[in-house]
């Protein structure tokens, strides 16, 4: 069973007491860096080490007089390092801090994100191998085409997922990446091996040419995984939805005994979650757009993309990670009529095997053009009239002429749209279910 979401751990990351961690913990690293090159006296290192914090309360109290959250920061913790805060923030410029602790928000952040994959991987793995071989309506347009597997749907679904995954540790490979280069990103007052020294302490690689900012092409590429993600996502959503038509019923959002659907109609039973989903998708996507407006920045820098991160940033992973969260859940909790996806498959009263009969025409020696005919005016006398395709190609003199009677009986088999189902989902990496059905 997938836990009852809790957004305590995602949000946590982007509160305001783990940023002021963060930031501390860079400015650790770069006194740490210093003190092993013997730059820093051995006593004020231990007094730094030891003394260095600070509260979020007094950083606000400052920030109202400085108007200026690093300064305020520095100012805080030199009030309980004392003298030995000299050694703090020398030869660093604002963005080193705030561009390399924000590197480490979102690895962390990325680790989370990674889980829920990892959780809806296993759901739709699971739903997949149960439902391997459940006939469903494949749809194209939204109008019935041939016969596929409810697995087969689950498995494309599985694959796209796996996808997502290789995208998001791309893009944390990207983001994973800090800088203590000071103004301009010259390096002018901090040589670049403490630079390096210090960010290896962090777990972070080096920009090799950084300016004053980290360039937010790593972050728009960063941002453009979660867009996927979401898109993924609003795509199983969209699915769902549809299959839950009433005119359709395949599958339906699981409903609780004490769940209301409507506050007038008491009879609905409505696909909030999957339309929940389909609706953050939208604000993901347009977080997407803010990051790309934000690589095109002024010279060195500029701050036009400060203000937008605050929002889009911690916004989109919070938002991904609920509706990883949602997603696990609902496909897991899916309820799923297999008699319902067979009925639908009969509705169209036998046109959906037109192809194959199309196909043993020309294999059989007719023209394509004249089996096509010969198909699609049976089809659509059965489309317009509501009789039985079947019947009408049973008793039409060409298609007897041309092919045995078994044939035209083995042209209606449902299980022949099933016979390379094993083969796809071992390309998909989806194994096992020896308790489904083979194809009939």
């Amino acid at each position: 069973m997938i836990p009852r979401y809790s957004r305590r751990e995602m949000s946590a990351i982007w509160s305001d007491q783990n940023k002021f961690k963060t930031w501390l913990q860079v400015e650790l690293a770069v006194c740490e860096a210093r003190y092993n090159r013997g730059e820093i006296p051995e006593e004020d290192w231990k007094t730094i080490r030891k003394k260095a914090g600070f509260t979020v309360k007094r950083i606000e109290e400052i920030e109202a007089e400085v108007k200026h959250d690093v300064i305020a920061f520095l100012t805080a913790v030199a009030e309980k390092v004392g003298p030995a805060s000299r050694h703090i923030h020398v030869g660093m410029t604002s963005s080193d801090v705030l561009d390399t602790s924000l590197a480490i928000n979102l690895v962390e952040s990325a680790k989370l994100i990674r889980q829920g994959l990892e959780k809806l991987l296993g759901t739709l793995r699971h739903q997949a191998l149960i439902h391997k071989y459940t006939p469903c309506m494949g749809r194209s347009h939204g109008i019935h085409a041939e016969p596929t597997t409810f697995g087969l749907k689950l498995a494309g679904w599985y694959s796209e997922v796996k996808r997502d995954l290789e995208r998001l540790d791309s893009a944390t490979d990207h983001i994973a990446v800090g800088q203590i280069s000071g103004a301009v990103g010259t390096c002018a007052h901090l040589d670049p091996a403490i630079e390096e020294a210090a960010l290896n302490l962090l777990g972070l690689q080096t920009d090799p040419v950084s300016t004053q900012v980290i360039s937010r092409d790593r972050h728009a590429w960063f941002l453009s995984a979660l867009a996927v993600i979401a898109a993924t996502l609003e795509r199983i959503g969209t699915e769902i939805r549809n299959l839950q038509r009433t005119e359709i019923l395949e599958v339906e959002e699981y409903f609780d005994v004490n769940q209301k659907g409507s506050s007038a109609m008491p009879h609905k039973r409505n696909p909030i979650t999957a339309e929940q989903i389909c609706g953050l998708a939208r604000v993901v996507r347009s977080n997407l757009v803010a990051g790309l407006e934000n690589v095109a920045l002024w010279h060195e820098r500029d701050i036009t993309h400060s203000s937008v991160e605050r929002v889009i940033l911690p916004d989109s992973c919070i938002l991904v990670d609920y509706m990883l969260a949602r997603m696990a859940s609902l496909v897991e909790r899916l309820i799923i009529y297999p008699g319902n996806m067979q009925a639908n498959i009969d509705k169209t009263l036998g046109l959906i095997y037109s192809q194959r009969l199309l196909l043993a025409l020309t294999e059989s020696g007719m023209t394509r053009e004249k089996a096509y005919k010969i198909v699609q005016t049976s089809a659509m006398k059965a489309w317009q009239e509501k009789v039985d395709f079947r019947d009408l190609i049973r008793k039409d003199p060409e298609v007897r002429k041309s092919l045995g009677k078994a044939v035209i009986e083995g042209c209606f088999s449902q299980g022949f749209y099933f016979k390379s189902v094993d083969h796809l989902f071992r390309r998909a990496g989806l194994e096992g279910c020896e308790s489904a059905p083979g194809p009939k």
